[in-house]
């Protein structure tokens, strides 16, 4: 059974993290010296949730979901066997180049990624690729930014799944590419500054193609009943390792098929 005043503190403390730009200690610790442990999936999805119910009720709007730990190594060394999802919101969403203040971030880092825009629901228990094609309008070049609200990035798994999967903002591109003119396992990624790459990668990195963590997310948000629409976005996962930001800059990815995108960070 939740502790329901155990999510209501741990939701506020991250919340006010955020807010006020600080890092707290894991959610697995309680949040602060002396908390109360928290080692269940079932209990961090509801501090998530809690947040995003505030977000919602102070006005903010969703546009869609993420989806977090794609990558198998990265699952085997937080010791689960799933990704994870967060929720985006229009307040996260930056345009190409759009300046982004890193004044309201914490410890940030950036990822590649690809971006599906759906064109129509995503209902049924359990859902194909032909669903998941179906309901594509098209694929974006993207690039998230995540933050940690937990000290010195140091999460397992229930620590970002309370922490809303460790999003932050995100930036997609400007070209839309059907699905039927991209491979989305084999496309190629490089993630750069300066002319220097900082990180490679491909679509088989996301649980072997982009399409198989929507499908998951598709479940996911259907067995909740809170199911993906018509107009969501869907942050499919990283193509490659992340890139911390240390200082202002600009990040491009370039992603074979899909062009490029540009993450710009301001003082």
């Amino acid at each position: 059974m939740l502790d329901n005043t155990m999510v209501h503190t741990l939701a506020t403390r991250l919340r006010d993290a955020e807010v006020s730009c600080r890092t707290i200690m894991p959610v697995r610790t309680g949040g602060t010296p002396g908390g109360i442990a928290v080692d269940d999936i079932a209990t961090a999805y509801a501090v998530q949730q809690a947040n995003v119910e505030r977000r919602v009720a102070s006005g903010e709007r969703i546009v869609g979901r993420k989806i977090g730990l794609t990558s198998l190594a990265v699952q085997k060394q937080l010791g689960v066997e799933q990704p994870d999802f967060g929720a985006l919101f229009a307040s996260m969403a930056y345009g190409d180049s759009e300046p982004i203040p890193l004044s309201q971030l914490i410890q940030p880092k950036v990822e590649a990624e690809i971006a599906l825009v759906l064109e129509r629901d995503l209902t049924q228990e359990k859902h194909t690729f032909v669903d998941i094609l179906n309901a594509t309008a098209y694929a974006l070049a993207a690039i998230e930014v995540v933050d940690s609200r937990i000290q010195n990035w140091d999460i397992r798994f229930v620590d970002t799944v309370a922490d809303n999967a460790s999003s932050a903002r995100f930036v997609v591109g400007s070209r839309p590419v059907p699905l039927s003119q991209i491979d989305l396992s084999a496309c190629a990624m490089e993630l750069s500054r300066d002319a220097e790459v900082l990180s490679r990668g491909n679509g088989a990195a996301c649980l072997g193609n982009p399409l198989n963590a929507a499908a998951w997310l598709a479940d996911r948000m259907a067995q909740l009943g809170t199911p993906l629409r018509a107009g969501d976005v869907v942050l499919t996962g990283a193509l490659g390792p992340m890139v911390a930001v240390k200082e202002p800059g600009t990040y491009t990815a370039q992603i074979e098929g899909l062009g490029s995108v540009r993450a710009t960070f301001t003082a």
